[in-house]
């Protein structure tokens, strides 16, 4: 079947990329992708695929049974394999406008796995079960794949494939990996609580700015302190609002950003980092609030999934094609699936595709035609799960 893929998805390369093209001028934030999800519909009503709305957040859930009879037939008889993409945007300046911007790649993972479920079906593909397709909000925030965990998406599926572009530094255009090796990621917001008094008598007051400076310091040090290169936090937030400039704030927020290679590295981290803080508030005889806002965890490897999607690379890009996986330490909420459900094998292909200057910049740009690439990685993937083929 990989020849008959491949000649599909290129003889359909312009309407792959009119895809693309549509889904990033629809980009919306965690939560508010409504016009996105509404999109997905569309083709997926075209394509003739049953799916499933969620009444409290903006999901989609795709399910192909192939030659089963029902789902339950699917479950009980044949193998349940997912393909996950996430369908959220940033919020960041472009030339000098704020506003909801893929700059992290999601546009081109949903038309990827849309043009995978497409390719399959034209060719002649029918599932030994259920493919099912994961539309899934939220993964900016990290919060996404949680709620298609809670509501019990993946529960039955054997096998879960996500894919994500990489940047140069990465994977080079024409190279992809069985895996990227995500990081844990965690954000920390807190509040700081000082004395209002007049500028010119600082004494009476508490000033929420130099109780903000010296967790910045903290937060430094912690993060100095980690010589390994596996960990590091950073504030990359501070707000006082304060209008006035001859009075002494007492109200300062703030937010750290802390990252780890593995999550036994978060976890020895994080008490470090909430000790520094709240020993600045014990110094200026005033308590820091510090909350967890969320928490993304490191990969975690499948040898299995990564051997086959290996050779799937090597199939269609040939050996020199085959990159070793990435280690980043940027953070992915997909990796919450296999940790919530250990049995689940889970992996995301790593797609180079000359993407400069990187990530999430607002002027993030990479080479379309590596969406045919990708596209075909997964769909031979799905054939490959299910048997030689």
């Amino acid at each position: 079947m990989k020849d008959a893929i491949v000649a599909w998805l290129r003889a359909h390369r312009h309407e792959l990329k009119r895809t693309y093209a549509e889904l990033h001028a629809l980009a919306e934030v965690s939560w508010q992708e409504y016009k996105t999800t509404a999109y997905l519909q569309q083709v997926l009503d075209e394509i003739g695929i049953e799916y499933e709305r969620f009444p409290t957040h903006t999901g989609l859930v795709a399910h192909w049974h192939g030659s089963m009879k029902s789902a339950y037939d699917a479950r009980e008889n044949g193998t349940v394999i997912a393909l996950r993409t996430d369908i959220d945007a940033l919020w960041q300046q472009v030339d000098g406008a704020l506003r909801a911007n893929h700059s992290c790649g999601h546009d081109a993972h949903m038309t990827m796995v849309l043009y995978a479920l497409q390719a399959l079906r034209a060719i002649g593909f029918q599932p030994a079960g259920e493919l099912r397709i994961l539309f899934q909000p939220a993964e900016e925030t990290g919060e996404g794949a949680l709620k298609l965990l809670e509501a019990g998406c993946l529960n039955d599926v054997d096998y879960v494939l996500g894919i994500h572009l990489r940047p140069d530094q990465e994977l080079v255009y024409g190279q992809a990996s069985g895996a990227i090796y995500h990081g844990a990621c965690a954000v920390l917001e807190g509040i700081v609580t000082g004395r209002q008094a007049h500028a010119a008598r600082p004494k009476d007051g508490l000033n929420a700015i130099e109780m903000l400076a010296d967790i910045v310091q903290a937060v430094k040090a912690v993060s100095s302190g980690e010589s390994t290169g596996q960990a590091s936090c950073k504030v990359t937030k501070l707000h006082v609002p304060n209008e006035s400039s001859n009075i002494i704030p007492d109200y300062g927020a703030f937010t750290i950003d802390v990252r780890a290679q593995t999550n036994e590295a978060m976890d020895a981290l994080l008490p470090k980092l909430s000790a520094a803080v709240h020993a600045v508030g014990k110094a200026y005889g005033s308590a820091v609030e510090l909350q967890s806002k969320n928490r993304m965890v490191a990969a975690r490897p499948n040898p299995y999934l990564e051997a086959l999607v290996g050779g799937v690379i090597t199939e269609l890009l040939g050996d020199a094609g085959l990159a070793r996986p990435p280690v980043t330490p940027g953070g992915e909420d997909f990796h919450f699936y296999p940790l919530r459900l250990p049995e689940l094998r889970a992996t995301m292909i790593g797609l180079g595709c000359g993407l400069h200057p990187g990530l999430h910049h607002p002027q993030m740009r990479f080479q379309s035609d590596a969406l045919e690439t990708g596209a075909a990685i997964l769909a031979l993937s799905v054939v490959r799960l299910h048997g030689p083929g």
